[in-house]
């Protein structure tokens, strides 16, 4: 079966409506180039709040069950027969979470994820707002493909993908915000971050795909500049389409996904793991006993 993805990238300011519209766009241009799965990026609602700490923020986030941005985006998986992760704010209880909805071609949710790695460095302060997500990395079987899932600072875990895979991800997507480094402004960490990617879609064997935003955001004298780069792998980890640091983009590229699967199997990597060595993974400090 082939299957034809998009990842697309875009600026996001303070009107909300503007920013779900912008993505709407973006997301019937992906359909009209034939794309059956959709990425957009991370917390696309707003600019990325987590720049700093304020606690007025904490608005900004719902449940799943009346998150607005939601209902809009199962509206349009159905209109268009797509499948939409779709990052957002989530409030359970009184714990807050960085989230992705996984809707399905016919409009309905059959995916949740909470975002399990949480950043904290200056002008990504992501632990003031966010609870460690506690559903463990998800796979999720949709209409066109098992797509394993997870948010921003989960891409630089090998572990996240390697799991994902081995519960039979045939893809893997990425929404994102990330850019320039307030700590260290000579600090340019696009190329570094999709060779980090590209690995997961090389050692895996499946493809990966990425979507950052652009444009350059500000809030209480922090300023971050993201550099978009959204980008598509194919299963040997070899880019098949880039965005540019600046453009509005909608990325397309389609897969034989029965032929991955047969690349993958024939490799053997998966038959030659050797879980019984891997116990240090399990400990912070390496070691197993």
């Amino acid at each position: 079966m082939t299957v034809t993805v998009a990842a697309t990238q875009m600026a996001c300011s303070w009107d909300t409506s503007a920013n779900v519209e912008k993505a709407s766009r973006l997301i019937h241009q992906a359909a009209e180039q034939d794309a059956q799965i959709v990425l957009i990026q991370e917390l696309f609602e707003t600019p990325y709040f987590c720049i700093d700490e304020q606690s007025k923020h904490f608005d900004l986030a719902h449940t799943l069950e009346e998150q607005p941005t939601i209902k809009h985006m199962q509206a349009l998986a159905r209109s268009l027969q797509v499948v939409l992760p779709i990052s957002y704010f989530e409030r359970a209880g009184q714990a807050y979470f960085n989230s992705l909805a996984v809707i399905d071609a016919d409009g309905e949710i059959v995916g949740h994820y909470r975002k399990s790695h949480i950043p904290d460095s200056p002008a990504y302060e992501e632990k003031f707002y966010f609870s460690p997500g506690d559903t463990g990395f998800q796979v999720v079987q949709t209409r066109y493909a098992r797509i394993g899932v997870a948010v921003c600072w989960d891409q630089w875990f090998p572990e996240a993908a390697r799991v994902m895979v081995l519960q039979g991800a045939q893809m893997l997507l990425y929404p994102t915000a990330i850019g320039s480094e307030t700590a260290d402004p000579t600090l340019d960490s696009k190329d570094h971050w999709q060779t980090t990617m590209r690995g997961h879609s090389a050692a895996n064997m499946v493809p990966v795909i990425a979507s950052n935003r652009i444009g350059t955001e500000q809030s209480q004298g922090e300023e971050i500049t993201f550099y978009g780069s959204s980008f598509i792998t194919d299963h040997c980890g070899a880019m098949l389409a880039e965005a540019d640091r600046h453009t509005e983009t909608v990325l397309t590229a389609s897969f034989d996904l029965a032929f991955q699967h047969q690349y993958r199997r024939a490799w053997g990597v998966f038959r030659d793991r050797r879980p019984d060595l891997y116990k240090p993974l399990l400990s912070l400090d390496g070691h197993s006993d």
